[in-house]
């Protein structure tokens, strides 16, 4: 495939990113004799530091935006920055090694958080041990079917795939030595923009970031507010960084699909149903009348949206076709092939042992079966639960499924990153789910437990395929620089356990602290934790195996064909779906952030401060995630009930009152546990009436608690939560835009005074 690439740096070879000619060889930067230091303390060290740190930060942003960080650029930047800094310099073979293990972040976060929450979100919440194994087990397995084609793709089809990915992590570590320390300060300074601002936000609420349609004076707000018009943004930096690091186009199409949904959807049904009384449809009774315009969503016009993101996956996966067609024989090729002039290969050509790869395929396999016989057996729910030997069948029929399609979809992700730069995992991962569940149901396995084996198998198979796809690009990054393929392969692992154990603990972090499932609601609590992509395969699961009639089918067929109608009309399908799915706040976040970085783009005097300036975009947008997710981690920690729940004592326009709080009702009524509580299960019952503090906080109209997202009671105060409080939100969030404006001035500043144009710096 030709496709336009940039012009190799002074220290690559000017053949780096064009096919060979016949007999032409490819030299990379440090030859194969070269003996310059690789793995060292210090960058496996750093590498693992990278790892759980991107690794929070990319769950976090994900589970809040449905959308992680890209940590490789960032990781290799920083790897740069730091390196420089210590005597003697790094070499440029240990910054690759940073960002080889560093790259395990993305991949296993991704992995996890597209289909981990879809258990929390169907009530079978997922023990952290159970997360750490499928991800873990899944990750080895990505690593150890890529290998044998790694040759193939990197070496015997140099210059016919363009890498985009890869290129741009390789431009950075081949000419980023004199930029690097400009770029680690913005990414840096950026980070502690982004933490501070969201902990203004999230933990001490000095501003409220809410800002709403509903709060418009002179009644224009109750005015829209009865027409179910709604249009609300999330000021904070996490949505907003995302923004800047998208970009206009894709923004405004996310953008577009939540003015569809909220703006023209949900008015449209409460005009047309708002007199239609009572029915049922899904077994639930509506009426719409009397259905705020969140319920409409929810109930309706989500169900379309995640028809549209299941949808588009399948039809990206149709639509390479070729790809998958030719994956196949890619696979067989491999094995085939293992073991061909290992022992004589010169250094950037040695592969792990074939011995060794097909024995960690062999262990990584049965593993996979021994995690889904000991799910299978120990979970029981309700009067459901299974023998030894019924377990067994079904570890066996998942172990297969499961190996089988990471085996038949490691080189679909592998080329989709090649070419593209895309892996549709989410696709393939809707496609292992669907056929989970289907061989399980033949074998007789049905029910909760039977969601739990296949969505730990889609889990596994999710993060197969995401580090497999990955890790060709740093394969081919390791090509182009000169670095040895057995290192990178080995020390994946360390990156890949690191990044699994670091999900294990976060999601459920998340869950306890905010929620997946409302507590009051029992619906999703796309408030906080959106997580579309779960919540696709939560209610594909539910589907096919729990309660297939309660599933609202038709809206996921209207959806499927508004993706069709996307196609047809060349609308990027799976960005218009998400924002149809998402909640609106949060695609009006992003497109602020894009609008900035639009703007940011195009000042400037010259052309060459102008791309400059955009240039240094995508570094302030990582440190700003970075640091706002880290925080929203370390808040997550904060609002703990276990722990006393701290945040009480730091947060001004929120008062929170700690107490029980079990299936969405208060544990504690007039300081006494309350009665529904003897309902319980002992332990449930035990929770009920644990008291952790003892106030007494405003009610609403009917009585009632108010209750935040996360099911805790609250009072908010008036100057929060009207127009000052969220008043100064806009006034901040603007602020937030100035912030990134300088700092991608003071970065390309930075930038050419290092890079003159014209001038390439040679490696010291």
């Amino acid at each position: 495939m030709d496709a336009p690439t940039p012009a190799p740096s002074k220290l690559l070879p000017e053949n780096a990113y064009r096919k060979l000619k016949e007999g032409e060889e490819y030299n990379p930067i440090v030859p194969a004799k070269d003996t310059r230091a690789e793995v060292t303390p210090w960058s496996i060290t750093l590498g693992v530091i990278m790892v759980i740190i991107f690794t929070g930060a990319s769950a976090y942003i994900a589970l809040r935006a449905g959308s992680g960080i890209e940590a490789s650029i960032p990781i290799a930047i920083l790897a740069i920055f730091f390196g420089s800094m210590r005597k003697p310099k790094s070499t440029i073979l240990e910054n690759v090694m940073v960002q080889s293990v560093g790259q395990a972040a993305g991949v296993v976060a991704a992995g996890a958080t597209f289909v981990i929450p879809a258990l929390y979100l169907n009530k079978l919440n997922a023990a952290w041990w159970q997360i750490f194994l499928a991800c873990g087990i899944g990750g080895f397995l990505g690593v150890v079917l890529i290998i044998p084609l790694r040759k193939y793709f990197v070496k015997e089809l140099h210059g016919d795939l363009p890498f985009p990915e890869a290129t741009a992590i390789n431009e950075v570590l081949v000419t980023g030595e004199s930029t690097a320390k400009g770029a680690g300060k913005i990414l840096i300074l950026a980070f502690c923009v982004g933490a501070a601002f969201d902990f203004m936000v999230e933990a001490v609420h000095l501003w409220n970031a809410g800002l709403t349609t509903d709060v418009l004076p002179w009644g224009i707000g109750e005015t829209l507010k009865g027409l179910r018009i709604e249009i609300q943004i999330a000021g904070i930096a996490a949505l907003f960084g995302l923004g800047l690091i998208i970009g206009l186009k894709y923004a405004s199409i996310i953008a577009a699909g939540s003015v569809l949904s909220v703006l023209v959807l949900v008015p449209l049904v409460y005009f047309i149903g708002k007199n239609a009384g009572t029915f049922t449809f899904g077994k639930e009774t509506f009426d719409i009348g009397t259905m705020s315009s969140k319920a409409i969503f929810d109930n309706f016009i989500k169900p379309i949206g995640i028809g549209a993101i299941a949808a588009s996956g399948i039809i990206g996966i149709l639509r390479m076709g070729k790809i998958v067609a030719s994956s196949v024989t890619l696979g067989f090729k491999g094995l085939s092939s293992k073991g061909r002039g290992e022992a004589t290969a010169e250094r950037t050509q040695q592969d792990m042992s074939p011995k060794n790869v097909l024995l960690i395929q062999l262990i990584s396999a049965l593993a996979m079966g021994v995690l889904f016989f000991i799910v299978a057996s120990i979970t029981s729910v309700g009067d459901q639960s299974y023998t030894v030997g019924e377990s067994l069948g079904f570890a066996v029929v998942g172990m297969v499924v499961g190996f089988l399609l990471s085996f038949l979809f490691t080189p679909v992700a592998a080329q989709a990153i090649a070419i593209v730069g895309v892996n549709p995992v989410s696709g393939m991962t809707l496609i292992t789910v669907v056929l989970a569940i289907g061989a399980l149901i033949l074998v007789g396995l049905k029910g909760d437990v039977g969601m739990i084996v296949a969505l730990i198998v889609g889990a596994a198979v999710c993060t197969a395929l995401s580090t497999s796809g990955a890790l060709i690009s740093d394969f081919k990054i390791g090509y182009w620089i000169g670095s040895t393929p057995r290192n990178q392969q080995r020390w994946k692992f360390l990156g890949v356990v690191v990044a699994a154990l670091v999900v294990a603990l976060v999601i459920p972090l998340m869950d306890e602290a905010y929620h997946f499932l409302d507590p009051v609601t029992g619906l999703s609590n796309d408030k906080v934790l959106p997580a579309p992509q779960a919540n696709m395969i939560a209610k594909m699961a539910k589907g096919l195996m729990a309660d297939p009639a309660s599933q609202p089918w038709l809206l996921y067929a209207l959806g499927g064909i508004a993706a069709i109608m996307l196609l047809m009309a060349g609308v990027p399908m799976l960005a218009f779906a998400l924002g149809m799915y998402l909640p609106i706040y949060i695609n009006m976040a992003v497109l602020a952030g894009a609008i900035c970085a639009w703007i940011i783009a195009r000042t400037g005097k010259t052309a060459e401060e102008k791309k400059a300036r955009g240039e240094q975009v995508n570094l302030v947008a990582a440190g700003l995630m970075a640091g706002a997710a880290i925080v929203g981690l370390m808040i997550a920690v904060l609002r703990l009930t276990g722990i006393g729940a701290p945040i009480q004592y730091i947060s001004v326009g929120v008062d929170y009152r700690i107490e029980a709080v079990v299936e969405g009702k208060p544990a504690v009524v007039d300081g006494k546990t309350a009665t529904w509580c003897d309902d319980l299960d002992p332990e449930s019952r035990k929770k009920c009436g644990e008291i952790l503090a003892k106030k007494k906080y405003e009610t609403d109209e009917s009585g009632q608690d108010v209750l935040d997202a996360a099911g805790e009671p609250v009072m908010r105060h008036a100057w929060y939560e009207q127009g000052i409080g969220r008043g100064i939100g806009l006034f901040m969030l603007l602020g937030l835009c100035f912030a990134c404006y300088w700092l991608s001035k003071l970065g390309a500043r930075w930038q050419m005074a290092t890079a003159p144009p014209g001038k390439d710096q040679e490696e010291t």
